[in-house]
């Protein structure tokens, strides 16, 4: 399906890959709006968010849909900034200064990924998703470039391209948007960023490394490090935090570094990599499906208690077996205990690591498995922490735990329950579908990731993997073992001080405050502001010296002064107002265009000229852009 915008072509293609994750889309919005009229019903702007809502559904499943990176930027920038409404909808302090990373980030992305697309397109003549490689076999056949300078120039344009979506799905360095965007957003909106918009980064990621450099052993091992790098240092991070939203958005992170970890094998293996990319596009549906129900269940903690401090909702759920079931299911899936669909595409992640042993070495192999098990752990660790915490634990304000018990029957602050109907009904029917196909993995799991073998370039059937066997087993109860280990004696006995949660990550490591401001905002402005000032300088002494020496000022035969009839005018005026003239003392309007500039005073505040200033100027220029996007729009219609 085709069509044009701006002389550009736009295309969308529908594969088994594609039309999953559209579908997928489909019902986490849908459970979401399920859950929103009972968050949002103390909140103003519900307009607002309800209209971003529906507007960036339409561009994410564009996104998907795309079969060209051309169509995939435009849907890519528009997800981008409607999206970024979520994070700044309650407009407080914390959330603008989030939202402003979220979208700085954003856009610095979007443009570093454009420069590669025009980059692309002029090495290989297509940004067609299917004719990139074509293209690119194409250029090597004829031998136009040599083979080094070629690979050069596409793992250059690949690291532009990859920078864009990266920022997007969350991968350490551009992660840092996620562990300050999620805990300020609706959790509605953190359930839709964290689960599914990270992954429309993830799908462009799956298009560079498997369409653009399939064959490039050393992108493929620089995506490796960088899975393993951000799957390390989300789950640290998770560790650490004392907020609940916070501790699941570094869970993300460290899930997309599952995911990257699974591209960078899969793509090294070549034909070999099915089982690495199996366990990458599953985990990517586990992990969405398991956000949902996390965010979800954080929704009901937030709108019953408008707080997200473990130690203020500790206890909470004590006696709420409902949300207890419904959390347990999220939390046991993505620690991948086995019987939970985590455990499933965890497993495959596993094996695709150890198949990579020939590639990488032994040496290499252990370190990359024993990263991956202990990130494993971690997993468990930080998620237990948010289970007894909420849910075991009782809260040291004797009050406010017996205020958290009553709310089973009814709420105090809204006289209802602590659910209503419809948010049973969305979280009811989002733990079913993440705990079914764990339990049928062979039915349902296999026969997605057979879909999706076409967009993953995967040739041949399935690989038969026995799932519960007890090398497969042993690598989840490794990961537990750690799990258990990490919780009580990390947990416990590293981050509770005094019966309170306390997070001990040291401040000055943000990444953010502590590199991209400085850079951003001070280093790079007082390099350009110092560059510019010798280039403006430079020109002035160049002008001075070549009229003192090559030309000589001399006075040019019936030169005309600058201006035209009402300017001089409006400086006549000008002049007799800092005379003090005024009244009978001015003197008389001489002609036309001095009635006209004395008018054009008057209409101007406190006798500045309007032509003068700066801010009339912009809004002149605003009001033709408008006549101009109003124009290419009817002509488009």
């Amino acid at each position: 399906m085709t069509g044009y915008l701006c002389g550009n072509q736009i295309s969308f293609a529908f594969d088994g890959f594609r039309l999953i994750y559209s579908g997928m889309a489909v019902f986490m919005w849908a459970m979401c709006a399920l859950l929103s009229p009972e968050y949002f019903k103390t909140y103003k702007n519900r307009g607002r968010y309800y209209a971003f809502f529906a507007i960036t559904l339409i561009a994410l499943i564009g996104v998907f849909l795309s079969a060209d990176l051309f169509t995939t930027f435009i849907f890519f920038e528009i997800m981008s900034l409607t999206s970024y409404v979520w994070v700044a909808q309650d407009e407080k302090e914390k959330s603008l200064r989030a939202a402003a990373t979220y979208l700085g980030v954003a856009v610095i992305g979007g443009l570093v990924m454009l420069m590669g697309l025009f980059m692309l397109y002029d090495l290989t003549g297509t940004l067609s998703v299917t004719g990139i490689n074509e293209a690119i076999n194409d250029l090597k056949a004829s031998g136009l470039y040599e083979e080094a300078l070629l690979n050069r120039k596409l793992r250059i344009i690949g690291a532009l391209i990859f920078t864009g979506f990266a920022a997007k799905a969350g991968v350490y360095p551009l992660h840092i948007w996620l562990p300050k965007a999620h805990p300020v957003a609706p959790a509605p909106a953190s359930a839709l960023l964290s689960g599914i918009l990270t992954k429309s980064g993830v799908f462009g990621v799956l298009i560079v490394t498997l369409y653009m450099m399939e064959e490039d052993q050393g992108w493929a091992k620089a995506m490796l490090v960088l899975g393993l790098i951000t799957m390390l240092l989300g789950a640290i991070l998770a560790l650490f935090s004392t907020d609940l939203k916070r501790t699941l958005a570094c869970s993300s992170m460290s899930q997309i570094g599952f995911i990257m970890t699974g591209i960078g094998m899969g793509s090294m293996l070549g034909e070999h990599g099915q089982i690495a990319l199996r366990g990458t596009f599953l985990h990517m549906l586990n992990h969405s499906m398991i956000k949902l129900v996390l965010f979800l269940a954080a929704g009901v903690v937030y709108f019953n208690l408008h707080e997200l401090d473990l130690n203020r909702i500790r206890g909470f759920g004590r006696n709420k077996n409902f949300l207890k079931i419904v959390f347990l299911i999220g939390a046991c899936s993505i620690a991948g205990i086995p019987m939970f669909s985590g455990y499933v595409s965890k497993t495959l992640l596993h094996e695709g690591i150890l198949e990579g042993s020939e590639i990488l070495g032994i040496g290499a192999t252990h370190i990359t498995e024993w990263i991956f098990l202990f990130s494993g752990g971690c997993t468990l660790a930080y998620m237990l922490k948010l289970f007894m915490a909420i849910f075991i634990e009782k809260n040291k304000d004797e009050d406010l735990q017996k205020e958290y018990d009553e709310m089973k029957t009814l709420n105090h602050h809204t006289g209802r329950r602590y659910i209503g109907l419809m948010s049973t009904i969305a979280l009811s029917l989002s733990a079913a579908a993440l705990f079914v196909p764990g339990i049928l993995p062979y039915q349902i799991m296999d026969r997605a990731a057979g879909s999706a073998f076409g967009f993953l370039r995967l040739n041949g059937e399935l690989h038969h993997v026995d799932y519960f066997s007890f090398e497969n087993l042993k690598g989840s109860l490794i990961s537990i073992t750690v799990g258990i280990i990490m919780y009580f004696v990390f947990v416990r006995g590293f981050t509770v001080k005094d019966g309170e949660y306390v997070d001990r990550w040291p401040s000055k490591l943000d990444l953010e405050d502590l590199i991209y401001r400085p850079v951003l905002l001070v280093i790079l402005p007082t390099i350009g502001t110092f560059f510019a000032r010798i280039c403006d300088n430079l020109i002035d002494a160049i002008i001075v010296l070549l009229r003192k020496t090559l030309y000589s000022d001399k006075p040019i035969p019936r030169e005309y002064t600058e201006g035209n009839a009402i300017t001089h005018a409006v400086g006549d005026c000008l002049d007799d107002i800092h005379r003090g003239l005024a009244g009978s003392d001015r003197e008389p309007l001489r002609s036309y265009e001095h009635r006209l500039a004395m008018w054009y005073l008057m209409v101007s505040e406190n006798g500045n000229i309007i032509s003068r200033s700066l801010s009339f100027g912009l809004a002149l220029a605003s009001v033709g852009l408008l006549f101009t996007i109003g124009y290419v729009i009817i002509y488009l219609l």
